[in-house]
């Protein structure tokens, strides 16, 4: 499905972590695949409220859990300036869809890494 908002659409997801040597392309592929699912899902399910919203990103979260795996299986991680890249990200699509007033840290509240 293709993303309709225009903000998203155009935005470069990882770009941080695509211009860091640390961590491998291909990993980085599936984050920003994870954060596209997302963002497809706010768009079919539109969320009314943030506990919705928070819903839908603790799912993707959880899909970072697993990836923080294959990160350090390639030598890398999900450590603290990722962590912050990644969590600005779910920021931003907040943002994006209308969600301001979202909490950053409920954003990724299941978080591990």
């Amino acid at each position: 499905m293709p993303i309709t908002n225009q903000q998203v659409a155009g935005h470069t997801f990882l770009r941080r972590m695509y211009d860091d040597s640390y961590f491998p392309d291909h990993v980085i592929g599936r984050g920003k695949a994870i954060l596209l699912r997302l963002c497809e899902r706010i768009e079919v399910e539109q969320p009314s409220d943030l506990e919705s919203l928070y819903a839908l990103t603790q799912a993707a979260t959880e899909e970072f859990n697993l990836l923080d795996r294959e990160f350090v299986a390639a030598g890398s991680g999900i450590e603290t300036v990722a962590r912050e890249w990644i969590c600005d990200e779910f920021c931003f699509v907040a943002s994006a869809y209308g969600f301001t007033d979202a909490d950053a840290e409920e954003l990724t509240a299941g978080r591990d890494w």
